[in-house]
This record gives structure tokens, sequence and C-alpha cells, in this order.
């Protein structure tokens, strides 16, 4: 999908519109080959550095060419797998122009809540042809967007704790799993980021104005934050796992020892009925000796079943 946005002079909304112009903003979403081409050709950018944002293991880097800027970050998503939640980061390309066309290009393999916020007017104060701060509010709102799915991830993992304290099956220890494969992707690309932004930071041919500089500080911080906030919900959840393993079979060696001491008590009854179901002459045979037979059986059973409790067999 391609779409082509402005903001309008008159009003500051964002206008979508159909042909190329100075100040707009190219959104490509799962683009084909045909409208790749396009847009390279049109604003003479590499093919290549295009066709990269398309790969799901580009690496976060920063690239100044002479005519533009190529940006990769990793942008965070959700999506929900065999009923459970799921995390993970995708490559989202910009390619900021300021020698010559001035215009924004964003190239993503899925859509993202992080670009329908701009592009449904929930960003205040964005306007495309401020090029510097369209993409520092990109940065600002994606660390955003880490820091709200890591709670989240949290909150998940917490909900599945509170399953675990009664389990005897494994299916919340694959849950946890999961929750913790999710946080290893989420850490590595949020670190990969922090390079991208610091080398920004540096970068003298993208010009910042000093609100420009102070916005981008404010991205660092959330991102550091994001960072800390994903190593403390890891090494949770690592021990989490460990403890929660033991748990479970525990809870399965307490269900074991209670069938086995039910055994053993339903089994005194029948080598009591047994012995004296043998074919020859025995003691209390016939008449009350039944009762009698019935009464020691109930006692033999009654004896085994306090002994095993002051044990703690059951």
């Amino acid at each position: 999908m391609k779409a082509i946005y402005k903001t309008s002079l008159e009003d500051g909304r964002l206008e979508e519109i159909n042909e190329y112009c100075d100040g707009n903003w190219v959104c490509l979403i799962s683009p084909t080959a045909e409208e790749v081409r396009d847009v390279s050709e049109h604003f003479e950018i590499e093919l290549q550095d295009m066709i990269s944002a398309l790969d799901e293991d580009e690496r976060a880097r920063v690239d100044d060419d002479d005519d533009y800027t190529l940006i990769i970050i990793d942008v965070p998503y959700r999506e929900e797998e065999d009923g459970r939640d799921g995390y993970g980061t995708v490559p989202l390309a910009i390619i900021l122009g300021d020698k010559g066309k001035k215009y924004i290009i964003t190239i993503c393999l899925r859509e993202l809540a992080l670009l329908d916020d701009f592009r449904n007017g929930r960003v205040k104060k964005f306007y495309t042809y401020k090029k510097t701060r369209f993409i520092i509010q990109l940065l600002y709102r994606n660390a955003t967007y880490y820091l709200q799915y890591l709670r989240m991830l949290e909150r998940s993992s917490g909900k599945i704790e509170q399953e675990l304290h009664r389990s005897t099956r494994n299916e919340e220890l694959f849950q946890l799993l999961s929750l913790d494969k999710s946080l290893v992707y989420l850490s590595n690309s949020l670190r990969a980021n922090e390079l991208v932004l610091e080398r920004l930071m540096r970068l003298e041919s993208v010009k910042k104005y000093p609100e420009d500089e102070d916005l981008l500080e404010d991205a660092i911080v959330e991102n550091k934050q994001a960072i800390e906030m994903a190593n403390v919900y890891s090494s949770i959840l690592d021990v989490t796992m460990e403890a929660y393993s033991s748990v479970i079979s525990n809870n399965l060696n307490t269900v074991m020892k209670v069938l086995t001491s039910l055994t053993i008590i339903m089994t005194i009854p029948t080598m009591i009925f047994s012995f004296f179901g043998m074919n020859v002459p025995l003691p209390l045979q016939g008449g009350a000796g039944a009762t009698a037979i019935c009464g020691l059986s109930l006692v033999a059973v009654g004896v085994a079943a306090i002994v095993m409790k002051w044990k703690k067999l059951f």
C-alpha cells in the first residue's frame, strides 16, 4: 500500500493527496515491487536502501547519503497467536530528503499502531513539512509504545502466575516461555534503537532546532527507561519460570502421593477379604463372623488413614 500525505498550510490538517510534492510524507506499508520502484525512481533513492527496510532481520542503523538520510529503527507490535498475547518487532525505514527535494518516506512490512497515530491525527504539533520534528516525534512515540507493551506483558505474566499456584500442567509454563521470548526481542531492539538515537544526536546533516533537541533527549530518556524495565522484567520472569517449574513438579508429586496413599488404604480390606475368601476352614466364618470381619476391615482402614494423615502423606 502506498499513501501520500501533506499537512495543509491553511488549517494544519493532514490530507491525503495523489501526487508527489515538496514537503510530503510518502507512507509505504507492505508495498508492491512496482510501488517501491516508482518511489525510488521519482526521489532518486537507491533501490537497495528501500528494499532493505522490507527485510525482517534488517538491523537498526543510520546511513547518511549525499542526497538523503536513511534511518532504520525497530518498532514493536502486538498480536495474538493461539489465543496468547505475543510481542515482536519489525524494521521501519525513514528516508529524509533535505538536499534538493524535501520529503519523508516511511517503509514497513506491516500495519503499525505507531504510524496510525500520525495518520489519524493523534499526535499534536505534527506537520509533514517539519521533517526533523516528524522523525523525532516518531522516535519518541516509538519508545512510549515499548513502555506500553512492556507493562502489558508484565500484567500478562501476573495473570499466568496466579494460574500456576494450582496448576499441574505445562500450559502456563509455555505461556511464560512465550513472554520471555518476547522480552528478548524487545530488549535487543531497544538497545539497537539506543544506538540510532545517540547517532542522530551527533549527526549534523539532520538539522535540529533547540526544541527538537529537547524532544530527542526525551526520546533517549524514554528508550533508556524501557531498556531498564525490560531488563527487570526479564530477570523476574526467569526467576519465576524456574520457581514455578518446581511448583508444578511439586504439585504433581502431591497428587501422586495422595493417590499412592489411597491405594495403600484400599489394599487393606482387599487383603482381609481375600484371606477369608479362601476355600479352607478359618476362624470367624459364617454368622456373626462376617460382621466382625467387616468391622475389622473398617478399623484397619481407619487406623491406616490416621497414621498417614499424621505422617502428612495426604
